[in-house]
Formats: C-alpha cells, sequence, structure tokens
C-alpha cells in the first residue's frame, strides 16, 4: 500500500479527517483523535494502534516497532510498506479506527454509527 492508496482507504472510513502534523506527518483522525499517522517522506511509514494483546506478536520483527510518542504497548510502526499485503493493511487501520472509535465518548460512537448506516 502506497500513500495515496493509503489516504483513499482511510478517507472512505466514516467521518474520518486528514491533516498535516508536525510538519512531517499526514494524519488521519476520528472526532479528533488519531488512529493513523503516516510520514510524508519516503519510505512509508505508518503508525497504529493495536490491541495490548496483539502488540509483541506483531512486534517481534524488524519491520514494525513500538510507535515513538505513543502510549506504550497500544501503537506500532510499520516501517516497511511491504510488510503487510492490501487487505492485511485494511484489516490494521480499520482496526486502529475502531479501536480508537472505541473510546470516543457514546453520543459521539452513536452519530458516527449513524452516518455510517445512513440514518
Amino acid at each position: 500500500m502506497n500513500i495515496e492508496e493509503l489516504r483513499e482507504f482511510c478517507l472512505s472510513l466514516p467521518a474520518v479527517t486528514e491533516d498535516i502534523k508536525w510538519e512531517e506527518h499526514l494524519v488521519f483522525s476520528v472526532a479528533g483523535k488519531i488512529f493513523c499517522l503516516a510520514g510524508l517522506e519516503p519510505p512509508l511509514q505508518v503508525a497504529l494502534k493495536v490491541p495490548e494483546d496483539q502488540f509483541d506478536e506483531l512486534t517481534h520483527t524488524e519491520e514494525i516497532a513500538q510507535a515513538s510518542h505513543f502510549a506504550r504497548r497500544q501503537w506500532m510502526t510499520v516501517l516497511e510498506e511491504s510488510r503487510f499485503s492490501r487487505s492485511e493493511w485494511e484489516h490494521y487501520i480499520r482496526q486502529s479506527y475502531q479501536l480508537v472509535k472505541a473510546k470516543l465518548p457514546k453520543k459521539i460512537r452513536e452519530c458516527i454509527d449513524n452516518e455510517e448506516t445512513g440514518s
């Protein structure tokens, strides 16, 4: 997945906004909370939130590391874009989105869910 494909997929999720932060990172958020952060300079490196019980398994290789400046054992940085297939990228992005969305206040989550279902 390249940065344009990443951008297209992230923006296809409900209530997602994009922004440039810290001058060199493309950031995707849901209700103002970051779920995906990608460096703008090659090679593509992407930080995503993961369930704590998956963290050790995912970060045991050189292609994935603990994301700096994020909560310990909850954020990984994928250092090699070829590490995942397209479907795996989509899975981990969607999972990160869902983990962040789940922490939002109930009323905000319900608004997002209504947007998603068209209600």
